[in-house]
């Protein structure tokens, strides 16, 4: 009986396995023989010293970091969640870069998109310091401190910065399904840095483009009023996602109240079309020129389809076709655009004529359009620069929570309208709704506001897992006078309200608004650390080898992780004669973590096997009742087809 390895994806490990895939020929006894390697690699080897890079103090070691396992866990803590059993949401409070290690195996190449706002290294912000050789230990310590801000005249203000944020993106993209994309937002300040580490880590050919979002003017500055920031976007894959021809586009602003308007003067005409046509044009003019809807003021006319805008129908090259056309009215030709009609073939343009697609002018002087309809063209490629108010954001989280607890909230509007764009398919719907949303910096929690938000305009069933480090909040702040004594509890609460009130309005019961919290913690096995004084006595604990404080939950969940299995896949706890077997995912895993396991205990994990594929059994490697049975216990998985059976 195998045991279960302890540690998260070895990354070391998995990236030989994929070169060993490509070229066998380079891997002797797990090693990579450099020599064969150049061979197999012809001339594509840059052999010069000088070359171009990007390098900073201390990029070796971030980047070791990254592919360092981690051998900490994730504790469940059903206190704090919300809807534990049903909800397939996740909100987990720890140190970004050891829970992207562990959640490497459960979720790799299954998150659709990264949204992150890190910090943007202004002097005021917190940057966290790593610890090479015990990162679960620097976590506990540093979260009981209050954070300290990497100010400007540190003289590793950059490298600081560069050193947390490399090994993160590295294991982030890990994560991306190929049609996966990151979005990461940022300012002048590491605008440059960023868009070196990302096109290092994502590839420069993965860069799709960058937003650029103002936010207001700001009238404090000597020079130049900055009121924008970016958010840089890259592709997993581009070559992927070109091929499958995946396409970008945004829904048009200001289309509703449109739609309702032109229903609303219909009434009031008596269905008089060229009157409700008349004062539409008169309702555009009438709007502010910042109204959403005023940028679609050439769709201005009414018929019994709905609201459109007449399209030339010339020819654009000038080579048209030359046929006379009727108009429906007076019986005469009408007049031909200069260069031609744009449908070569007579037949077609009478189709549309009998189909009602074209739109005649009074008489027979007009050239006549073609009937270009507004819910034909509800989308548009997004644009690149974009204004919103970042005032607006603060305002409605304070009037969610009834104070202000957070500063400089990110508007939760943005990020619902960057998630449309990136599950918007060819169809102009969205397809890709049980997408994974997550946010490894998600501070007090707007991307999970804004994928709820979504969920319920759109019908989707979109999931988020949001990371945030436990950073306390400050003692005269007005958050840690109202209760909320770091970051995470502000983030959880902004789920709750924002959840509900999402139901409120909206009256749909059916969306999931829970989340379930796991705390970053070290693991629940017990290390191989003796006491060489007391050797005996550290023998006899280890007999036991999971820790005294810690519960048969933790451990599940643990193991979870290290198999590979989400943290919201279904678990079904079976009682048999008061030990506890749980079914993990239909059958996937049968784990039981009991003492005193007998042959009757293995035979009923047996009935819950799964159908379609042997299942992982893990047991507890002391809770046999004797050797014999262990033995019994493996031959009779064995005879059932079950090879797949781990110790913890």
């Amino acid at each position: 009986m195998e045991k279960l390895d302890g540690k998260s994806l070895d990354l070391v490990k998995t990236n030989i396995e994929a070169l060993k895939q490509l070229f066998p020929e380079v891997v002797t006894e797990g090693k990579i023989d450099f020599d064969k390697l150049k061979l197999v690699l012809g001339e594509e080897i840059e052999t010069r010293n000088e070359k171009y890079e990007f390098t900073w103090h201390g990029k070796t070691q971030a980047m070791k970091l990254a592919q360092t396992p981690s051998t900490g866990t994730l504790r469940p803590d059903k206190a704090s969640s919300k809807n534990w059993e049903t909800t397939e949401n996740l909100y987990i409070e720890g140190d970004n870069l050891e829970v992207l290690k562990l959640l490497q195996k459960s979720y790799f190449g299954k998150i659709k998109m990264i949204y992150i706002d890190p910090p943007y290294n202004t002097g005021k912000d917190f940057v966290y310091k790593d610890d090479f050789h015990d990162n679960i230990k620097n976590y506990k310590e540093i979260t009981q401190q209050m954070a300290k801000a990497n100010t400007e005249t540190n003289g590793r203000f950059h490298t600081d910065w560069l050193n947390m944020m490399y090994p993160r993106l590295k294991l982030a993209r890990n994560l991306l399904r190929e049609d996966g994309v990151i979005l990461v937002s940022i300012d002048d300040v590491e605008y440059a840095n960023l868009k070196k580490i990302l096109d290092e880590v994502f590839g420069q050919e993965n860069f799709v483009g960058s937003f650029i979002w103002s936010a207001g003017r700001k009238n404090d500055s000597k020079y130049i009023s900055i009121s924008h920031e970016y958010i840089l976007c890259y592709f997993k894959n581009m070559e992927f996602v070109r091929e499958r021809e995946i396409v970008w586009r945004e829904k048009k602003e200001g289309l509703k109240e449109i739609y309702d308007t032109a229903q609303k003067l219909l009434k009031e005409c008596n269905e008089d079309y060229k009157l409700a046509s008349r004062l539409l044009k008169e309702w555009y003019n009438s709007l502010p020129d910042n109204h959403p809807s005023k940028q679609h003021k050439h769709y201005n006319c009414i018929d019994e389809r709905g609201v459109y805008f007449p399209s030339d129908l010339s020819k654009p090259e000038a080579n048209g076709a030359r046929y006379e056309i009727l108009h429906p009215v007076t019986n005469k030709p009408v007049k031909q655009p200069a260069g031609g009609w744009r449908y070569m073939n007579k037949e077609k343009m009478l189709e549309l004529i009998n189909n009602n697609r074209i739109h005649f002018g009074e008489d027979e002087t007009t050239i006549p359009c073609y009937k270009r309809y507004l819910f034909e063209s509800e989308y548009q490629v997004p644009y690149s620069v974009f204004y919103q108010d970042n005032r607006s954001a603060s305002k409605r989280l304070k009037d969610l929570f009834g104070k202000k607890v957070f500063d400089f909230p990110k508007d939760e509007n943005i990020i619902k309208k960057l998630i449309s764009i990136a599950s918007y398919a060819q169809e102009g719907a969205n397809s890709s709704t049980n997408d994974i949303i997550l946010d490894f910096f998600s501070g007090s929690a707007t991307t999970a506001h804004a994928v709820m938000q979504l969920n319920a305009e759109d019908g989707g069933n979109r999931k988020f897992i949001m990371v945030q480090l436990p950073e306390k909040t400050d003692e005269t702040s007005d958050a840690y006078k109202a209760g909320y004594k770091n970051i995470c509890e502000i983030g959880k609460e902004r789920i709750r309200r924002a959840g509900e009130k999402i139901v409120q309005e909206t009256g749909k019961t059916d969306l999931d608004i829970g989340f379930k919290v796991f705390k970053l913690d070290s693991s629940n096995i017990k290390e191989w650390d003796p006491d060489f004084d007391n050797l005996e006595q550290t023998l006899f604990d280890l007999q036991n080898n999971i820790k005294e404080d810690r519960t048969k939950e933790d451990l599940l969940y643990e193991i979870l992780l290290k198999i590979g299995l989400p943290l919201t896949v279904p678990i079904e706890e079976i009682d048999c004669g008061g030990k506890t077997i749980y079914n993990v995912a239909y059958g996937s895993a049968l784990i039981c973590l009991e003492d005193e396991i007998d042959l009757d205990l293995v035979q009923e994990m047996l009935k819950h096997r799964s159908e379609h594929m042997p299942p992982k059994v893990i047991l507890k490697e002391s809770g046999f009742m004797s050797d014999a049975v262990k033995t019994n216990a493996l031959q009779t998985l064995k005879k059932h087809g079950i090879t797949d059976v781990r110790s913890v």
